[in-house]
């Protein structure tokens, strides 16, 4: 049985705080935030913290849960693994590739503690059985892949929240926030990424500073052509929509289902994922499998979670493209 905490009362909280109620191996001893206010929404009997460090020295989690603004992550990650403490951090696990790359040194700097990354689509059911095709070369080498994030937000979800739309703060605008998933899948799925050119724009007069647009060109490794395309200034949430073309077949995810093309255009169903209820189901349901997988893990020793290292190349492939899209050059990862 372990203990959990949770630094961070915000969007994501819930999806955490039900994913370890949900989990009989785990439980929840503490949440904190900042704000007074959120102490309505602890669980009952379950001691608020409006300080970190304080929660964890006076009730000592196995492991804390950070579901904090982007650019508090890494801080916050490093001083609870300085306590001694597991991590698992929401995405992004940073704002920039120097911070990811801080992050994950802290594996070497703490080798007894397990510090995982919250990219939970990894475990979605469409992505597994395509991940094991992909493996298992049945159907040759990948040799295209296509992300689509056409989004939604209106100009109140900046408002609201002012750390969203600042550089400093948010990191970046539509690909940390929407469609980090996206691109984290694009490197899962395709391999190595060895490059990138971009364009990075704003087409909404929203007054904020970061992106709500991208397209980008991915140039693979193994030889395989990417492309990348995701907005915020869409009508209304549209599926994203990740294609697959290998040697001897193409696979579509849209909708949360996976689809083989066959040969004569038609299309089979193969895997649906499970949905979340309510207005977050794009969310997606597999928060639960991944943070029971991760405690599986502080159990067992085995480190089969999405670690801080597998995490990096999200946030390499974010500043990489911001970098392709302001200088217009060719930019190498």
């Amino acid at each position: 049985m372990k203990r959990a905490a949770i630094i961070g009362m915000g969007d994501i909280y819930p999806i955490h705080m039900a994913a370890i109620q949900a989990d009989p191996q785990i439980i929840l001893c503490a949440v904190c935030d900042s704000d007074e206010a959120k102490e309505a929404q602890a669980p009952q009997g379950v001691p608020f913290y409006r300080d970190y460090k304080e929660m964890i020295r006076a009730e000592k989690p196995d492991c804390v849960h950070i579901c904090l603004p982007h650019y508090l992550h890494y801080p916050v990650a490093k001083e609870a693994a300085g306590m001694g403490v597991h991590v698992f951090c929401e995405k992004p696990m940073a704002v920039s590739t120097a911070e990811a790359e801080a992050f994950s040194r802290l594996e070497m700097d703490y080798p007894k503690l397990q510090i995982g990354i919250c990219l939970q689509n990894r475990r979605n059911e469409t992505v597994e059985l395509l991940k094991t095709f992909i493996d298992s070369k049945e159907y040759g080498s990948v040799t295209g892949i296509r992300g689509n994030v056409p989004w939604y937000r209106p100009k109140e979800y900046y408002d609201c929240k002012p750390w969203r739309g600042r550089w400093e703060t948010a990191g970046s605008g539509c690909m940390m926030n929407q469609a980090i998933h996206t691109l984290d899948l694009l490197s899962y799925l395709g391999g190595k990424i060895r490059g990138v050119r971009a364009t990075v724009s704003q087409i909404l007069d929203y007054g904020i500073e970061v992106e709500d647009t991208v397209s980008a060109s991915l140039d693979y490794e193994n030889g395989a052509r990417g492309l990348f395309m995701a907005t915020n200034a869409n009508f209304k949430n549209e599926p994203v929509q990740i294609v697959v073309q290998m040697e001897k077949g193409e696979f579509r995810i849209y909708d949360n289902i996976l689809y083989q093309v066959m040969e004569d255009g038609t299309v089979k169903k193969l895997a649906e994922d499970r949905k979340m209820p309510g207005t977050k189901f794009y969310y997606g349901a597999s928060h639960q499998k991944l943070i029971s997988e991760f405690y599986h893990s502080l159990e067992t020793g085995e480190r089969s979670y999405v670690s801080a290292k597998d995490g990096e190349m999200s946030i390499r492939l974010i500043c990489g493209i911001l970098r392709a899209g302001e200088t217009g050059a060719y930019i190498s990862l």
